[in-house]
């Protein structure tokens, strides 16, 4: 199992992502809980690759910027933006 780590920049959008669009916070509270529970489980098989470690996952209406650091089991989550 990874530790998911979310990076002050990714908490702070991911708030402001939630204040700004009320009727989807049901939704975004939902996807967000899958999200973690799949990084968790096996990050590599999400996403897709970026340059360096960065990775990139489009899921529904966000976009998640992420690095896998395997040596710790850890997944630190960079950005997260609406599309």
């Amino acid at each position: 199992m990874y530790k998911v780590v979310w990076k002050p920049l990714a908490d702070e959008q991911a708030g402001r992502i939630w204040l700004d669009h009320p009727s989807l916070r049901d939704r975004f509270t939902e996807l967000i809980r899958e999200i973690v529970e799949r990084f968790k489980r096996d990050p590599l098989a999400c996403g897709e690759s970026r340059s360096g470690d960065t990775r990139i996952l489009i899921e529904e209406f966000l976009v998640l910027f992420y690095d896998v650091v395997e040596g710790d089991s850890r997944v630190d989550v960079l950005a997260i933006r609406k599309i």
